[in-house]
Order: structure tokens, then C-alpha cells, then sequence
């Protein structure tokens, strides 16, 4: 079985207050609260349905058994993989060397694998969670985000805002993330 947790969520938003206030033609600061959370609802939404990261955060993939490599890693785009841990029957952790894996960012998702002559460390496993990646993904700061990420949150964010009891989504934000949705892992 395999497990994704969000480690560390991103520090920003991809919009800001003032881009979705703008957006929305609101010149007060009457409703920043509702605004600031539908943006951060925008971008979760956005992010789940691309199956992407936008800024820069950290996620932890855990499984229960050895996986294959090459191993690909949800959520990219990869940044970097922080440790790759083995946890063994008795709960002692291994970080394996980072010269005992190549990580491919280049690829999409990102991804790693053994280095030349490398292997799983012979150990008997705890029965959950017993191999852990933890990695970093995402565009890095809003400027790098794609526009029509952008875009498509301003539009979810103006219906949530003038509907607020809809719990549809219009056709065009999906139409917006649909062509680099990213097919999950």
C-alpha cells in the first residue's frame, strides 16, 4: 500500500488578496477573510485536480512493502527528495546515502532510482509504513506558476464568492487545468 502526507504546505498562494480582490471589482477590506480562504480553497481544489504542486512544499510518499523502482513521485513538480527512509521490523530507521539513488527531475512526474549496482537493504520491514520518501515539489514562488492556473482559481474564487451555498465547479476551470493535468501516480 502506498500512503501520500503533506508535510509542509506552501508559505503563499499562487493569487493574491489584492489579484482576487481586484478580479472580484471589491475595493474594501469588509471581506479579506472570505476571500483569503476561498483562494486558499482555489488553489487545493486546482492542485488536487491537476494532481500538481504549485509552490514550493513538502510531502512524504510511505509505503508498506519495498516499491519498484523507478519510483515516481506524485505531486510535481519535483524540487529535490530531502531522505529516503527504511524503517525495519523493530522500528530502527535507515536514511539511505544520497549516492545510492539518482533523482530525475527532468521527468514528469519526477522520480528516482537505484544508482548503478545499488539495492533495498536486506531487512525485515515493519508491516506499515516502512519505506518513506520525503520530497520537495512545486513551481516555486507565484511568479512561475502557470497563468492559466491563475486564471482558473480567479474564476473558482468569483463563483464561490457569488455562490456560496453551490458546490459545482464552472466547466472553464477544469477546461483551464485540463491540458497539463497530470494522470496520478
Amino acid at each position: 500500500m502506498m500512503a501520500l502526507k503533506l508535510i509542509t504546505p506552501p508559505a503563499s498562494e499562487p493569487v493574491s488578496l489584492d489579484e482576487a480582490k481586484a478580479y472580484l471589482r471589491i475595493d474594501t477590506s469588509d471581506e479579506d477573510a472570505i476571500i483569503s480562504g476561498l483562494i486558499t480553497v482555489a488553489r487545493e481544489y486546482c492542485e488536487s485536480f491537476q494532481n500538481r504542486a504549485y509552490l514550493t512544499q513538502t510531502w512524504e510518499l510511505s509505503f508498506d512493502d519495498f516499491p519498484d523502482m523507478p519510483i515516481r513521485l506524485p505531486r510535481p513538480p519535483l524540487v529535490s527528495v530531502e531522505s529516503v527512509k527504511v524503517i525495519d521490523s523493530t522500528g530502527e530507521e535507515t536514511v539511505l546515502d544520497p549516492s545510492d539513488y539518482i533523482v530525475d527531475t527532468d521527468s514528469e512526474p519526477g522520480r528516482i532510482a537505484f544508482a548503478q549496482g545499488k539495492c533495498w537493504p536486506s531487512v525485515e520491514l515493519r508491516p506499515v509504513n516502512a519505506v518513506k520518501i520525503r520530497y520537495t515539489a512545486g513551481y516555486g514562488d507565484s511568479n512561475k506558476v502557470p497563468q492559466s492556473v491563475k486564471q482558473a482559481m480567479l474564476i473558482y474564487i468569483a463563483h464561490r464568492y457569488e455562490n456560496p451555498d453551490s458546490d459545482d465547479v464552472p466547466d472553464v476551470v477544469r477546461t483551464l487545468l485540463w491540458p497539463e493535468r497530470v494522470v496520478p501516480v
